[in-house]
């Protein structure tokens, strides 16, 4: 799959070393509910930054927040050093949003679509070009209808940077594909870095984050609880490893449980023994020392922490009914 590559024109007008999104103090509240709680973002040209929460945590209303399709109630948001509402035309013209949802003409091929697309805008980018980019130069031809899944979603991703888009946000980009179609669109996604193209997405997939994005926001309750690199987020927030080893039925654990190291066991009953996976902050010395607490090991892993571990931490410290006045009156009656 080629790499997008820069075309000639000139640089729009907007401060390099300036953030190319900036929010700051976000909220956005419906009959005393607060979708969002004072979100405080900067994201910088070219970068890939992911936007990351369970469901209900304010995700998608930050999203529509930063594309101008809602107002907020409290703070500001600027792309490009664009107001998204009050700047419509010029924001529309520099920002792309593919939506989840988004649909496409059935009837029309994929050179129809671009070329369709490519009409909406001043100085779109070659339709050849851009079916080549996706990798569908081989099914120009073919109508919508016939495509798989993965190509659908590539098409929407051409049809999102054949305007030149200076920022592109993708609203779960990958859902439902199966893997092959994820790697292809990760790939994809992943060169528009290359070309100084700053990509902001949601996803659910905390592998896609790990792999795609260079910082991410954890947003709970409306508000953002963790902001870094993947990698540093992980090392931030667990210093842990999983350890999982086969021992003899019925072993006891009960020494193993004891050691001030180790925060969980969990033990599987299996056709080969009892499948333990320990998490411990100090997995070396739990290595050496399993003889010594009787259990005879084998079929041994070890597994440091993902973002996942990371996200379903965060997750869990939800308090939804905190973030309505309704909510916050029960809690205060109920702590008198």
């Amino acid at each position: 799959m080629k790499t997008l590559e820069k075309t000639g024109q000139a640089m729009r007008p907007h401060d390099e070393g300036a953030p190319v999104i900036a929010v700051d103090g976000l909220v956005k509240t419906y009959d005393g509910f607060r979708a969002v709680a004072g979100i405080d973002l900067e994201v910088a040209r070219g970068e890939i930054f992911g936007l990351l929460g369970p469901n209900g945590a304010g995700k998608t209303t930050t999203i529509d927040l930063l594309v101008g399709l809602r107002t907020p109630t409290e703070g500001t948001v600027r792309v490009l050093g664009l107001d998204p509402s009050a700047d419509r035309a010029e924001f529309t013209a520099r920002v792309a949003v593919q939506p989840q949802e988004a649909s496409l003409f059935e009837s029309l091929t994929v050179a129809e679509t671009l070329r369709l697309f490519a009409s909406f805008h001043a100085g779109p980018r070659p339709v050849e070009e851009i079916a080549h980019s996706i990798g569908l130069d081989e099914q120009a031809g073919v109508r919508v209808k016939k495509l798989s899944g993965g190509q659908r979603r590539r098409l929407l991703l051409g049809v999102a940077i054949i305007g030149d888009p200076e920022v592109v946000v993708l609203d779960e980009p990958s859902a439902g594909l199966d893997p092959a179609a994820r790697q292809a669109l990760w790939s994809l996604i992943a060169s528009l870095r290359e070309r100084g193209t700053t990509v902001l997405i949601t996803t659910h997939h905390m592998d896609e984050a790990t792999v795609l994005c260079d910082r991410v926001a954890i947003v709970v309750d409306g508000a953002v609880v963790a902001l870094g690199a993947p990698d540093e987020l992980i090392r931030q927030r667990s210093q842990q490893r999983s350890v999982s080893f086969t021992v003899p039925d019925g072993a006891s654990l009960e020494n193993l449980r004891r050691r001030p190291s180790v925060v969980s066991v969990e033990a599987v009953s299996t056709a080969t023994g009892d499948r333990i996976t320990v998490v411990t902050s100090d997995s070396d010395a739990l290595l050496v020392d399993l003889p010594a607490l009787g259990l005879h090991a084998r079929d041994l892993t070890i597994a440091a922490q993902t973002l996942e571990d990371v996200f379903l931490a965060l997750a869990e410290t939800s308090d939804y009914d905190s973030r309505s006045d309704r909510g916050k009156k029960r809690k205060g009656r109920s702590s008198r």
